[in-house]
């Protein structure tokens, strides 16, 4: 059974677990968020992750492997979200993948700063911390309909669990936040990005970022199959 985060902190085994599994919940939903972003944007951005998570399960093996990453330390629980960090800012395209890459970055600076093992506090310091980077470098505010929709609630969710709780409960609590933030997105006309080019054919389609962000919350605990399957509470 895959390592989940618990009581006793975020391992490495556990963190590199959930890159795995998010990885693989991109593959599976990738014509669903294409679909999407055909509608709400300019169609690549579901290719473009799957791409990104791609290079990210290349970079987990050479990791698992004892390929070097950098200063990090290989076996410390950072060191799976740096990997990705590394991927999606110097390899991934589209406007979306450096903020991944910062969100990634954010994460994997928290966690190695943390008391080890790190847990609740450490994802989320880091979350808010990646939102406020995503939002200096795009300029994005809440109800702009875009990631921020869902990581701003996500950040606000981890902050209010308890320092100490059980990261697997956070994480859930942060996934659920997530969600109901991308589905807020549905009825909104995009102000940033690129779906703000396409006007009003935007309403009526939930931000494909956003949804991203849940899922990468909720494969903290699972593989995900379809959007259908994000957590609802």
């Amino acid at each position: 059974m895959p390592d989940q985060p618990g009581p006793k902190g975020l391992t490495h085994t556990a963190v590199m677990d959930w890159m795995t599994r998010f990885a693989a919940t991109v593959r599976s939903v990738e014509p669903e968020l294409t679909a999407l972003d055909q509608k709400a944007g300019d169609g690549d951005f579901g290719a473009n992750l799957v791409t990104g998570m791609d290079g990210v399960r290349r970079a987990l093996d050479a990791l698992a492997a004892g390929a070097g990453n950098g200063e990090r330390d290989r076996r410390g629980p950072d060191a799976p979200l740096d990997a990705a960090a590394r991927v999606f800012l110097d390899d991934v395209g589209g406007t979306s993948g450096p903020l991944f890459g910062l969100l990634f970055q954010e994460l994997a600076d928290a966690l190695g700063m943390a008391a080890a093992p790190p847990g609740t506090a450490a994802l989320a310091l880091g979350t808010a911390a990646g939102a406020a980077a995503i939002q200096r470098v795009g300029e994005a505010e809440v109800g702009d309909k875009t990631m921020v929709d869902a990581l701003v609630p996500a950040a606000r969710a981890l902050a209010s669990c308890e320092p100490t709780a059980d990261p697997a409960h956070a994480l859930h609590v942060a996934a659920v936040a997530a969600h109901r933030g991308a589905r807020s997105t549905t009825d909104l006309r995009a102000r940033r990005g690129r779906a703000s080019y396409t006007g009003d054919h935007s309403r009526g389609v939930p931000d494909p970022g956003a949804l991203a962000v849940a899922l990468l919350f909720a494969s903290a605990h699972a593989e995900l199959t379809s959007i259908g399957r994000l957590p609802v509470s």
